[in-house]
């Protein structure tokens, strides 16, 4: 059954420094989530070059999961637990900020004379309220162990979640979603009757979603309970698509600058703790960045 037509999403572009420019999805006007998905950009794909300056550096998160994935490129994880992960296509990097954490990503050491092309989504998942400030973590799943296979003249993996009788191996404290499916050109894909939010994401081409034409860098929301058949508009060209979705928030979600919670003591208190330098450090990595603009957006 087809879907009525759906709630899409433009985006707006942001220059998040250094030439490095991402399509920011959520939050926006129009929609502030989906499923547990409080963030959602878009970055590249963009030349990286040895003079570039794109490098994240080190700021802190809490009350969110962040999640990184790469289509083509690599990055360096490091954060204020000591993890240190090269970050690789296919890769899920699961990291849950809880109380606090501190972390950057940067130009991998052996790229550093290297020009290549990065491209992927930064994810953030807000954590349950019961969760939120639990003990930070962070969990390296290598493209092997994320199961990839045929559905119809799609090739879909299941990153988060699950889909099409398979079941992803990442650990979430709710009920999450997160695909990454690739038609073939001209191909298409029926999408599951999901009871819970969903939405696509067209990372590089037009798609038809049912009988609605989505133009590519565009959000568009499912129908819960609707089986919705998505099609390749290209007959010459595969075409990507992002599928999240997940559980409702518990409730609504406040965020300010890196930070995501329930209500806004938590981030005062949060931003205290970074302006003071008690919140961690990146070992080997002492570059700060100050807080921005002082006061908590009350939403």
């Amino acid at each position: 059954m087809n879907s009525p037509m759906p709630l899409r999403l433009q985006g707006h572009v942001k220059d998040l420094g250094g030439g490095f420019v991402v399509r920011r999805m959520l939050p926006s006007l129009q929609c502030r989530s989906v499923g547990p998905f409080v963030f959602f950009d878009h970055f590249g794909p963009v030349t990286v070059q040895p003079q570039s300056q794109i490098d994240v550096r080190p700021h802190p998160h809490i009350g969110l999961s962040t999640v990184s994935y790469l289509f083509e490129g690599a990055m360096m994880h490091r954060d204020s637990l000591g993890s240190e992960q090269l970050i690789e296509p296919g890769a899920i990097n699961w990291m849950t900020a809880g109380s606090g954490i501190v972390h950057s990503e940067r130009r991998p050491q052996s790229l550093a004379n290297t020009t290549y092309v990065n491209h992927g989504i930064q994810l953030w998942a807000a954590l349950p309220v019961a969760q939120e400030q639990i003990e930070p973590t962070f969990t390296h799943y290598p493209a092997a162990r994320i199961p990839q296979f045929k559905v119809d003249d799609a090739q879909v993996r299941v990153l988060i979640g699950s889909a099409y009788d398979h079941q992803s191996p990442v650990v979430t404290l709710t009920e999450t979603l997160y695909l990454d499916i690739v038609l073939g050109p001209g191909g298409g894909i029926e999408l599951p009757a999901w009871s819970h939010e969903a939405a696509i994401y067209t990372v590089d081409h037009d798609v038809m979603l049912g009988r609605e034409f989505i133009q590519r860098h565009t959000m568009a929301m499912l129908t819960p309970r609707h089986a919705t058949q998505v099609n390749n508009a290209s007959k010459h060209e595969a075409a990507r698509l992002i599928v999240i979705g997940g559980l409702q928030l518990d409730v609504p979600r406040h965020l300010w600058w890196n930070f995501v919670a329930s209500n806004t003591e938590l981030i005062e208190r949060a931003a205290q703790r970074w302006e003071d330098h008690t919140m961690g450090s990146v070992p080997g990595d002492s570059e700060f960045i100050p807080l921005p603009e002082r006061y908590v957006r009350r939403r």
